[in-house]
């Protein structure tokens, strides 16, 4: 944790993908020592999993499964790893990352850049059955050139199925032409009855995962939620990174194209996730993700509905020791409201979350047009 808190503001004068790569390689050769004892008042126990607190490391940061164990021993209780496709690829041409500081921001256009299923495959089977305690998951990709992308999703099922915990379809980045085009409800239907026989026919039989869009209007959310649920996906990621532009964002690079995360995103993903909640009752295990920058946004997403929460660019634009510091506010959390396990606040403020106005006029807009 120390090297971690040395490394970060050196890191962050770096350019922002240079910096990304250093992160990587500096957690490679000087992974953190484990962290502390886990207290069991914050384990998850969901998808047939235990999770040993519901704080994880959201895909794209380890995008080729090459620092899981040293996350997982920042104190992280999951990791997810990718998104990963069947061939390796560039992405699309540099420069494709942008911190936008004053609006707590990130803009990405990576384009699924990454080592293909083999290379990524190779290095979990590398891990030491001693591992650091805690879940791995592995999100599933299609190339931007693949003839048949639903079968890039299947293949990748079929890939990870016996060296992950649980698996993640990514139909959602706004980075690749036309993949969110997978979301609509025909489309989804078909993608999900294949990957779904496929993962049936694995052992294990792992739990699979959608991963879906901030961007969706209350139409696209009903279909998926009742795709979901009649073809048995076991759980939802809400969100990915955001195509819309909030007028609040001062940044000088705030008209980049790519996907928004970080601040901005946290109402709109959280105000879904709540709806998302509310559609399901409750019944089906989500992930909330999207704007977690401290305890009080991990604890809100959990009060709207989320089983586990996601953070990545909080985590940039703060450094490691933000693991800590929000399992310390749970831990609090748990205390303050007098239960026995973070899992009873599950969904406390759906209902309030569900039934918030957009923040700003832009969102409003976007909501109307949707609408």
């Amino acid at each position: 944790m120390r090297l971690a808190k040395v490394a970060g503001p050196v890191l962050r004068r770096l350019p922002a993908e240079t910096a990304h790569r250093a992160a990587i390689n500096a957690l490679k050769f000087s992974p953190p020592s484990r962290p502390q004892p886990a207290d069991p008042r914050l384990a998850v126990e969901i998808l047939g999993l235990r999770f040993p607190n519901p704080l994880g490391l959201a895909a794209g940061f380890d995008k080729n499964a090459e620092v899981p164990d040293a996350m997982l021993k920042l104190g992280f209780g999951f990791v997810e790893v990718g998104t990963l496709t069947p061939r390796p690829q560039d992405g699309n041409a540099r420069p494709r990352l942008f911190r936008l500081p004053e609006d707590a921001a990130v803009i990405n256009r990576f384009g699924f850049n990454n080592d293909g299923f083999e290379r990524a495959r190779a290095r979990l089977l590398r891990r030491s059955s001693g591992g650091a305690a805690g879940r791995i998951g592995v999100n599933v990709g299609a190339n931007r050139d693949a003839a048949d992308r639903v079968e890039d999703y299947v293949l990748g099922v079929r890939t990870f199925a016996a060296l992950a915990d649980y698996l993640t379809i990514n139909i959602s980045s706004p980075n690749t032409p036309g993949l969110r085009d997978l979301q609509r409800r025909d489309a989804l239907d078909d993608l999900v009855a294949r990957v779904v026989a496929a993962r049936d026919e694995t052992e294990p039989r792992r739990p699979l995962l959608l991963k879906i869009a901030p961007d969706l209007d209350a139409r696209g959310l009903e279909d998926i939620v009742a795709t979901a649920l009649i073809r048995r996906v076991d759980g939802l990621i809400i969100s990915n990174t955001t195509v819309a532009r909030p007028a609040s964002l001062s940044s000088r690079n705030r008209a980049e194209s790519g996907g928004l995360s970080g601040r901005p995103l946290f109402e709109p993903s959280t105000r879904l996730l709540a709806r998302a909640y509310l559609l399901t009752g409750g019944a089906m295990p989500l992930i909330g993700c999207g704007g977690v920058e401290d305890a009080a946004t991990a604890l809100a997403k959990i009060e709207a509905g989320a089983n586990l929460v996601q953070l990545y660019t909080g985590l940039a634009l703060k450094g490691a020791g933000l693991v800590e510091e929000i399992l310390d506010g749970l831990k609090r959390a748990v205390e303050e409201r007098g239960v026995k396990r973070i899992g009873e606040l599950v969904g406390a403020r759906a209902s309030a979350w569900a039934g918030r106005e957009p923040a700003s006029a832009n969102e409003a807009a976007l909501a109307r047009a949707k609408g």
